[in-house]
């Protein structure tokens, strides 16, 4: 069967959007690494496949390069609410609001949890600073944004290898479901850079729901004020959050070119 699909990126994080609302298109884990293959399949950080819902204009559920589904994408779902014009979106991370104006598309990503067992750990530790550390990388700070991840501020960004720390960190037992790893330096007192080992993904130019974890964890630290402009290779995102509150995240997204293929051809 031949599928329909669009390429776009979010600061450089890019996807395979396929809409399958009225129409089955089925995606394994295999199919999806496949399908993200940059050499021999189409090529992306995520697959994205959308069906309908109950409740929302979609839902969306997003496969990481590496075929593993998860929970959540800031940068696919201002994506998706760019090409769709959803403003309300079902994901596994829970529902998302968007929104859109001059300054770029606008997501709800609700509130933060903080809890040893909502990230989660393996056992009970303070999550607003870990007793743990990796080569010098210590303190970090757990969260979760609908998908779990762990936050270290660093004098110098380019002084850390995430290349290789990124991993070992990601498959860390401490993390039964793996973690997002972020890098970060303070660079004024409502803004920082940032970098993202993503799990399933690896390092990327830009991570949405990454910036959003590192903006509350800098905020819950005293670090910065908000709203934050986080910095990525790919550009900027602006983070808005209060303790309490429900994040926003602001930023652009971008559409590449449509096309189809076989599925077949994927496995």
């Amino acid at each position: 069967m031949r599928f329909a699909f669009d390429k776009m990126h979010g600061l450089g994080n890019d996807f395979v959007v396929i809409d399958a609302r009225g129409r089955d298109v089925p995606i394994t884990a295999a199919r999806a690494r496949a399908i993200a293959d940059r050499q021999t399949g189409i090529g992306c950080d995520q697959l994205i496949l959308l069906e309908s819902a109950d409740g929302a204009d979609l839902r969306m559920r997003i496969f990481n390069a590496d075929g593993g589904e998860v929970e959540q994408c800031g940068n696919a779902l201002r994506c998706v609410a760019q090409l769709t014009g959803a403003r309300r979106i079902d994901t596994a991370g829970g529902l998302v609001k968007a929104g859109a104006d001059e300054a770029g598309i606008t997501i709800d990503m609700g509130a933060p949890r903080f809890g040893w067992e909502d990230i989660p750990l393996a056992y009970a530790l303070d999550t607003a600073s870990l007793p743990v550390g990796w080569d010098g990388l210590e303190q970090g700070a757990a969260v979760n944004v609908g998908n779990p991840h762990i936050v270290f501020f660093v004098p110098r960004l380019e002084a850390i290898d995430i290349e290789r720390l990124g991993p070992t960190i990601e498959h860390d037992p401490l993390f039964p479901e793996r973690v997002n790893v972020n890098i970060a330096e303070v660079t004024g007192p409502a803004s920082l850079t940032l970098r993202v080992w993503e799990r399933g993904a690896g390092l990327t130019r830009a991570c949405g729901t990454g910036a959003c974890a590192t903006a509350v964890a800098a905020i819950r630290r005293g670090l910065v004020q908000w709203p934050v402009t986080v910095s990525l290779p790919g550009g900027d995102l602006r983070v808005d959050w209060a303790p309490g509150e429900s994040i926003r995240m602001t930023g652009p997204a971008a559409h590449v070119f449509s096309g189809e293929a076989e599925l077949e051809a994927f496995g």
